[in-house]
């Protein structure tokens, strides 16, 4: 293969990482246990976001570098300087954890006169650019003492976001990243204006990240690729096919079993908990509640979330005479947010670009089934046993409408909605990160220990 460009300007790494994808024996060091033949790996983690009691991509950070840990590798997390003090809080609380010996933060952030930069969408694209340089600047340093053997890009899991970190020249693991999911154009009537012109953006956004440079230096220097959805590997250049894999970003944490709330179709609640955006599929949302109700009259429905498009919302909902059967809330803590699922039977999520979804897995986790679409993140989460994935190939907004509403009207059959809400607790279970990580690891991603 002739030289890349951009290996005059950074030069090769030290290890081939431009080959393809092949398939690794398993062995006792790639293993969930550490025996006493196997030595445990040495991991570089690189999470922008790395934050206890978060949700999203802080708990995506922080769940790797702990669980990691527990596993017996030896960890380091190069992270943000602010997301020191919670780590710290929580480490010095948690006294009797025995995996923290092997887990080492690296704290670098950019000069306080470049943090205006954040500042809007534009500015935290290019801080988040430049802090990746620094990062791996910080990361060369480190590495030059402690060899590593492999290091994994977990935090931001953005597809459109470059990592500077193949060029230490070990074994290196993209992702798994997403925002390569875009909604068909056919689903989009529904939408305000504003709503057609960013997804149109954002459609530019995933066809030129095929020509961006960094994205090229990323996964050329990547050994794998983890991508959450088939559309976010359409994304990625041909070159690069052959070491991507599918796999979601996104678990959750250990969770007791709720106490099933008692089921009465004349009671029945529906729940729908995110920001109000257009990408969230709010259209779907209120055309399927509206035609649900008419077979239902007694049904009702929770949002819980604010955005820029609330207002629209609210007028779309008296414009379908739904006005009385919605219960509106403003974006709550965690703790209400928990008990608002416990008084709820059904989880109704339509979003047309998710690549997770950490609101349907704590829905599952509460024993409550969901109804989505086949479209990102949540319709590979949710399966049979514990919802519906409408199905959105060829069809038109109403007659998604008209699927969705179906598939909540079947799902309040009592021995049906039974069988799903013991289905949700079990699918989730599946998607702890414990669990999660373990299979990872398991599967041989990461390289032998070489270190002494």
């Amino acid at each position: 293969m002739p030289p890349v460009p951009w290996t005059r300007w950074f030069g090769r790494p030290k290890t081939s990482s431009f080959a393809i994808w092949k398939k690794e024996p398993r062995s006792a060091g790639r293993g969930i246990s550490m025996t006493e033949e196997s030595k445990p790996s040495k991991i570089l983690l690189s999470a922008y976001a790395c934050e206890p009691g978060r949700g999203s991509e802080p708990a995506v950070g922080w769940n790797w570098a702990v669980h990691l840990a527990r596993l017996g590798h030896e960890v380091w997390v190069v992270t943000r300087s602010n997301n020191r003090e919670a780590i710290e809080l929580f480490l010095s609380s948690s006294e009797d954890l025995p995996w923290k010996k092997s887990l080492h933060f690296l704290y670098t952030d950019l000069p306080p006169w470049l943090k205006r930069w954040k500042k809007g969408s534009r500015g935290i694209h290019c801080y988040y650019f430049l802090w990746q340089w620094t990062a791996f600047r910080s990361a060369r340093k480190v590495h030059r003492v402690e060899r590593f053997d492999a290091v994994h890009h977990v935090t931001f899991a953005s597809i459109h976001q470059p990592s500077f970190m193949g060029l230490l020249g070990i074994p290196f693991l993209f992702g798994p990243v997403g925002g390569g999911e875009a909604a068909p154009y056919r689903l989009r009537r529904g939408y305000p204006l504003q709503g057609w012109l960013r997804d149109f953006l954002r459609d530019l956004l995933n066809l030129s990240g095929r020509f961006d440079p960094w994205m090229h230096l990323t996964f050329a220097t990547a050994s794998k690729i983890f991508v959450t959805s088939e559309q976010s590997r359409r994304c990625i250049h041909r070159f690069y096919q052959g070491k991507t894999r599918v796999r979601l970003a996104i678990g959750i944490e250990k969770f007791e079993p709720p106490k099933p709330l008692p089921f009465e179709p004349s009671e029945f609640k529906i729940l729908f908990v995110g920001q109000l955006l257009y990408l969230k599929g709010l259209h779907f949302l209120l055309e399927a509640f509206a035609l649900a109700k008419k077979a239902q009259p007694s049904l009702r429905l929770t949002i819980a979330g604010n955005g820029p498009q609330e207002n629209w919302c609210r007028r779309r909902a008296e414009e379908l005479g739904l006005g009385p059967s919605i219960e509106w809330h403003d974006w709550m803590p965690r703790e209400d947010l928990l008990k608002l699922y416990a008084e709820h039977h059904l989880f109704l999520f339509p979003s047309l670009h998710d690549s997770g979804g950490f609101v349907v897995l704590e829905a599952l986790a509460n024993g409550i089934p969901v109804v989505c679409l086949d479209i990102g993140g949540p319709g590979l989460i949710v399966d049979p046993t514990c919802g519906r994935v409408v199905v959105t190939k060829e069809k038109n907004e109403r007659e998604v409408s008209q699927s969705l509403s179906l598939a909540l009207l079947e799902s309040m059959e009592p021995l049906r909605y039974e069988k799903l809400r013991c289905g949700a607790l079990r699918r989730a279970e599946e998607f702890q990160w414990a669990r999660r990580i373990e299979e990872f690891c398991l599967s041989g991603h990461y390289p032998e220990a070489k270190h002494e």
